[in-house]
């Protein structure tokens, strides 16, 4: 499975929703469902499906779909493959 394909099924198993869902208005802000507890649920799963451990600034900083990208990015993730 690609790195994407990964990327994007732990935001569908944590948020219950369809890949359509996925995009730029998926936000901390404009998602319901993304609390506190789903938003650690959420670093939880990224760190265990792609062997990482955020820092403190980017778990805090981890507010959406587009944006985590670009921190896991920091983390040797390419989404290129």
């Amino acid at each position: 499975m690609k790195n994407t394909e990964k990327y994007t099924q732990v935001f569908m198993t944590v948020f219950q929703v369809n890949e359509e869902a996925l995009g730029a208005e998926f936000t901390f802000s404009n998602v319901e469902m993304w609390d506190s507890l789903a938003h650690m649920t959420l670093i939880t799963k990224l760190e265990e499906t792609f062997g990482i451990m955020f820092d403190t600034e980017d778990i805090l900083s981890y507010g959406s779909f587009l944006n985590g990208k670009k921190i896991l990015e920091k983390y040797g993730v390419d989404f290129n493959v």
